[in-house]
């Protein structure tokens, strides 16, 4: 298993760090500015960076890939997209790819962009998935090019992985994403819960992730579209009662980009 750090970046970015032990190999996820990277690395000399994982094509997940790759000559990992500069291996839904001996399965899962992808590790004891801005900690993506349908079609996908998936993220969303879901579900005790501890967390400066894809599923409307409660809240809002998961998620997807 490859230790994960998270490196702060612009307002609310993080930028992932998978770090092998055995090879003093790194890879970086998402780096839409290299000067964390670089930072880091010149803090830990017996470290190199060998591999750039990209999840879609947003200026804040690329911007910082030709410069990384130009300082240290590393590989660059994304979706079959050419309108990212310095790919060197496009990944296609289902394609499986070996990482410092881990194999990770490659999900594509349009919504938020058409091009985006998700890498998942289904490791025995410890599965984890890197979902970049598809799955936050409690919410999901704003919909810039895909549907409705593909988005709720992706989150249904990401929730059949196994309950004990840790799930790395690539925003610092979670107090706002979570105050929504109170709104919601005003009763659901998961979400109270969880946000007393996120909001301390964040008063005292420290990050909120990863998360689980359990506590995901108790606490994210966008994961509970199914729920009766999430259903009602739903027709509330928007002034007619949802008949499937896909209606209900447009009305709080909705909900949420003006809450």
């Amino acid at each position: 298993m490859p230790q994960f750090i998270a490196l702060p970046a612009f307002q609310d970015n993080y930028i992932w760090l998978l770090l092998d032990e055995t090879t003093l190999q790194v890879a970086a996820v998402d780096p839409g500015d290299a000067q964390p990277v670089i930072t880091w690395l010149s803090r830990h000399p017996e470290y190199q960076l060998s591999t750039i994982l990209l999840t879609h094509h947003h200026q804040d997940h690329t911007g910082g890939v030709l410069t990384l790759k130009g300082a240290t000559g590393c590989k660059v990992w994304g979706p079959a997209n050419d309108n990212i500069k310095g790919i060197d291996r496009r990944l296609e839904d289902g394609f499986r790819v070996c990482l410092f001996e881990q194999e990770i399965e490659v999900l594509t899962v349009p919504g938020h962009t058409l091009d985006h992808i998700a890498y998942f590790c289904n490791h025995l004891q410890d599965p984890w998935l890197l979902s970049g801005d598809t799955l936050f900690a409690g919410g999901c993506g704003r919909l810039f090019e895909g549907t409705a349908e593909q988005m709720h079609a992706s989150l249904q996908r990401l929730a059949n992985l196994p309950d004990n998936t840790t799930i790395y993220c690539t925003h610092e969303y979670t107090q706002a994403n979570l105050r929504f879901a109170r709104a919601v579900e005003p009763n659901n005790p998961d979400i109270k819960v969880r946000l007393e501890v996120v909001e301390d967390l964040r008063r005292d400066g420290r990050i909120t992730l990863p998360t689980t894809l359990a506590l995901e599923k108790r606490t994210n409307p966008f994961l509970r579209c199914e729920d009766q409660h999430v259903r009602a809240a739903a027709a509330a809002h928007s002034g007619a009662m949802p008949t499937t998961g896909v209606q209900t998620f447009s009305a709080i997807r909705s909900w949420k980009d003006t809450f």
